[in-house]
């Protein structure tokens, strides 16, 4: 049902180009300490972006969700990031899977720090699954725009190479994990971290293609 719900709001978006916003995305707000709440600016961006570019009809506001709470299963895509400490409740554990395996959706942005964290309790969600590296071929880098080498790297971080990470659950990938690349820092005003706006076009379209790909799966 949850997934039918999801699709038929999907479905809505797709093919009403005329008619006010049919869905809406949210941030995900999570208990530990961490900073849920950063990149503030991150997902009007992307949104603007998406609904310009690839035809979405999001709501330009985006909302904020909870992970324990039943409004979660209001939204098809959620986007979780953050520098700091998680912790998922044996709430928020059940509320997490059942959204997820309903037809929901995560991205999680390492915005840096955030991997030690954020492995163990996603891990709580889904015991018996583990995240995989999305090999450069995977469709969420072939949307309208191109990666052929995957995640662009947007900040430096520790140096290392960007990797996406995925949860697949029944052969639906549910949940991706942008690590090392910091994509919501991208998509922030240019006044925030003043990257160049060709970082910025990366970080977007890159963001853009994830969208597509979650909503057309």
């Amino acid at each position: 049902m949850i997934k039918r719900f999801f699709l038929y709001l999907i479905l809505i978006g797709a093919f009403s180009s005329f008619t006010p916003p049919t869905y809406q995305i949210a941030l995900l707000k999570y208990n530990g300490g961490g900073d849920w709440y950063a990149n503030p600016t991150s997902l009007t961006n992307l949104i603007q972006f998406a609904n310009q570019n690839i035809g979405t009809n999001i709501n330009p506001e985006y909302a904020t969700v909870d992970v324990g709470s039943a409004e979660l299963f209001n939204y098809p895509f959620v986007h979780m990031t953050g520098h700091g400490n998680v912790v998922f409740s044996d709430r928020d554990v059940d509320n997490l899977r059942n959204y997820l395996k309903g037809g929901g959706f995560l991205h999680i942005d390492d915005n840096y720090g955030l991997d030690k964290f954020i492995r163990p309790q996603m891990k709580k969600v889904f015991p018996e699954l583990d995240f995989v590296e999305l090999p450069f071929s995977h469709p969420i880098f072939h949307q309208k725009f191109d990666y052929p080498n995957g995640l662009p790297k947007i900040h430096e971080h520790d140096g290392k190479r960007p990797q996406g990470f995925g949860l697949f659950y029944n052969g639906r990938l549910v949940c991706f994990y942008s690590y090392e690349c910091d994509l919501g820092d991208g998509w922030e005003d240019q006044d925030v971290h003043k990257d160049s706006e060709a970082i910025r076009t990366k970080a977007l379209r890159m963001g853009a293609n994830i969208l597509q790909f979650v909503f057309n799966q």
